[in-house]
């Protein structure tokens, strides 16, 4: 007896390690598969354009001190370069997103086309119609003519751009003078805009394409963003939340109003530090990012406003967090088998034991295939009605009768209803996997109560030596 129990455990230890292993080689095919899902990604980035963030409009002039010292009869000339900038006073974006998938192979991809109109008011604009103020004596100070430029994550994504100064059409050139925001658009303002006593006021109207999200900075003293799509599931994220939102199962709308005494954006564009959070990754150019502060000098990031644009339900995630349960479903179901074994005395072989946990696993490799084609839910129906059929089949056969099989279906059944459940609360899964679990170590209490583990296997023992004795 002692040898038949030492077996049976250890047999059972090894087909756990198989499966183990085998729900690892799952694992890595759902990893495999999200791996494929990015790569897919980064091909329409690469071919598109990627995540964009929007920065700006700001007025910039670069000038050049040059500064004449004399020493004896030789005479030093230094030159030192310096950019000047003014932020809006007011900046308004009144943008409307229209969504365009993209499909490479199985994966599909949120791509949208951005209409942005963006107007912004410089009340102090006319200061830079004059030169500034050498800062020695001896030095003489150049400037360039005054542009404004507004800086984009990704401007390979442009696909108009028009801009008025006070009325004015103005000639838009590529590219900013910015030192770390040098991608976008510029253009130069004319002396005559820059009149004393007269506001600055900027007109862009934008068509920019970009994927899956979108981000607004507020550097403005004064900044209002109003963003609507036919997108039904956003997710807002960066530094604020929207004041404002309406979400609907045909889109949404979003605004945010901010203050310069609610951000240090304007310190940030100031100091040309990095952008806080994700932003375009494209290349060894692109802007960096930084979770909180900048690298470059411990000083503040430059603060968004960003709408990723999700889908509800994700397979690959679902299906990855779906294979995390497997040991425990092999786990529980090898608990059910064994209550049968206890309950009706009945034998069942290790080899068994491994076909029913194999049979467990598949499920999740169905799952993940079946999702890529149709929906999750679908999906999940299928893989999981499969199994279900099969282990009732066979656990009719190992346990000796239907009435016996159909119920150990219908437990194998409850545990993938717990599953889908489990994957579709996200905040609340941890609760209800905790009472579940609690339930069935309740249940498998309650049923083997009356079982006496010391004399467990003693009366079949006693029965083979009396059939070994009669042989005799």
């Amino acid at each position: 007896m002692k040898n038949r129990l030492l077996f049976k455990t250890v047999s059972l230890l090894i087909v756990l390690a198989l499966l183990m292993a085998g729900l690892s080689m799952i694992q890595d095919v759902v990893r495999d598969r999200i791996r494929n899902r990015d790569h897919a990604v980064q091909s329409v980035v690469s071919s598109l354009a990627g995540s964009q963030t929007l920065i700006g409009p700001a007025l910039v002039q670069n000038c050049t001190e040059t500064t004449r010292t004399g020493n004896g009869k030789k005479v030093e000339y230094s030159t030192r370069e310096f950019q000047r900038m003014l932020l809006p006073d007011t900046l308004n974006h009144d943008a409307n997103a229209r969504m365009e998938e993209r499909s490479r192979g199985l994966h599909h991809i949120n791509t949208y086309l951005l209409h942005d109109q963006i107007t912004a008011s410089f009340a102090n604009a006319a200061q830079y119609a004059e030169l500034p103020k050498p800062s020695e004596p001896n030095a003489v100070v150049r400037c360039q003519k005054v542009s404004l430029a507004f800086a984009l994550s990704d401007p390979r994504g442009i696909r108009s751009a028009t801009l008025q100064a006070n009325g004015q059409d103005l000639a838009v050139d590529s590219g900013t003078s910015l030192a770390r925001y040098g991608k976008g658009i510029q253009a130069d303002i004319d002396s005559s805009l820059l009149k004393k006593g007269q506001a600055l006021n900027i007109e862009l109207k934008l068509q920019l394409l970009g994927t899956e999200q979108l981000a607004f900075t507020p550097i403005a003293s004064e900044s209002k963003v109003t963003l609507t799509a036919d997108w039904p599931h956003p997710s807002f994220g960066g530094s604020f939340l929207p004041g404002r939102r309406e979400v609907t199962h045909s889109g949404f709308t979003a605004s945010w109003e901010l203050s310069s005494l609610a951000t240090s954006a304007s310190t940030a564009f100031h100091r040309q530090q990095a952008l806080c959070g994700s932003g375009y990754d494209g290349g060894a150019d692109a802007y960096s990012i930084s979770a909180a502060r900048s690298r470059d000098d411990g000083g503040p990031c430059l603060e968004t406003m960003s709408t990723e644009f999700v889908n509800p339900v994700n397979v690959y995630s679902l299906s990855e967090r779906a294979t995390k349960y497997g040991i425990l479903f092999v786990v529980l179901t090898f608990v059910a088998v064994g209550l049968f074994e206890v309950m009706k005395k009945l034998r069942v072989h290790p080899v068994q034991y491994l076909l029913v946990g194999s049979a467990l696993c598949s499920f999740f490799l169905l799952l993940i295939s079946l999702s890529e084609h149709l929906g999750f839910a679908t999906s999940y129906a299928i893989a999981a009605s499969a199994c279900v059929a099969l282990l009732a089949f066979y656990a009719s056969h190992i346990l000796g009768s239907i009435k016996r099989g159909l119920p150990f279906a219908l437990a194998i059944a409850a545990l993938y209803g717990l599953l889908y459940v489990l994957l579709q609360l996200e905040q609340t899964a941890l609760v209800v996997g905790s009472l579940a679990l609690f339930a069935v170590l309740a249940l498998v209490m309650i049923c083997t109560r009356h079982v006496d583990w010391y004399a467990f296997g003693q009366g079949e023992s006693a029965s083979e030596q009396g059939n070994a004795g009669e042989q005799a």
